[in-house]
């Protein structure tokens, strides 16, 4: 066991001072005398006690290098933050608390806290549940009836990128214990916005395609239509979540809206 100050005190006095001081091999029998139960002390132990006291006039540890640790308290500040409001970031903790950002990502990590992002979802109109219902049994009736229906889908999707500081997913966060399920409803009727589509089909990428409007199910249906012999090398099957079309290579065949 390591000695400390005041087991450092003890041994000076057990050396003295003047006439009365005893030799080092006295000091460390006289110790273990008093401490029976406790590690005996070397010689060389107690020459550096009694050289530290003559140079620094103390026998005190020295200051430990790096940053101090974080104590209890400062925990329960970092904490208390989250609960508090739930959508702060680690800098701003840092910042209010004056500890670094490292020490707060430890903290969090410490109590099982995850930074979750928000999840956008589509607003749902009242009869979108039943069309979706319908969709998926004509895909499973579909699939039934052809084993290779599936990969001659062109599965495509479109995003709207914002130019006016909508919701960034990257930069919002809800730190909690558990997943807390955070969602947040967006519109898609939206001024100051460029809308981008682009599909898969097999292991090929189609795409991307900018738009200035809405992607909406006309809009795709004029661009299938357009692109109706460059898509039809792909596969014979177009999906969207607007509307879903058949296309043949055939080009007197029309597009077909199901």
């Amino acid at each position: 066991m390591p000695l400390n100050e005041r087991d450092r005190i003890e041994i000076l006095m057990m050396i003295g001072v003047g006439d009365r001081m005893r030799t080092q091999q006295e000091v460390c029998r006289l110790f273990h005398e008093m401490h029976p139960d406790r590690e005996p002390v070397s010689q060389s132990t107690v020459s550096r006690i009694e050289r530290k006291y003559r140079e620094l006039g103390h026998v005190r540890d020295a200051p430990r290098q790096g940053r101090p640790k974080i104590n209890e308290y400062v925990q329960q500040d970092v904490i208390l933050s989250a609960l508090e409001n739930p959508h702060c970031t680690v800098r701003q903790v840092s910042r209010d608390l004056n500890i670094g950002k490292s020490s707060v990502s430890n903290i969090f990590k410490k109590v099982k806290y995850h930074p979750y992002r928000v999840r956008l979802i589509h607003e749902l109109a009242e009869d979108d549940f039943d069309r979706r219902t319908e969709f998926c049994e004509y895909m499973m009736d579909h699939n039934n009836q052809n084993n290779g229906f599936i990969a001659n889908i062109l599965f495509s999707d479109e995003a709207t990128f914002f130019l006016n500081g909508h919701v960034n997913r990257q930069n919002t966060r809800y730190w909690s214990q558990e997943n807390p399920h955070w969602m947040q409803e967006y519109h898609t009727q939206h001024p100051q916005k460029v809308n981008v589509w682009a599909g898969i089909v097999r292991n090929r990428i189609v795409g991307p395609y900018f738009f200035d409007e809405n992607l909406t199910g006309a809009l795709t249906h004029t661009f299938f239509k357009r692109k109706k012999g460059f898509l039809a090398n792909f596969g014979r099957h177009f999906e969207n979540d607007e509307a879903e079309f058949s296309c043949g290579k055939n080009r007197n065949q029309q597009p077909k809206k199901i």
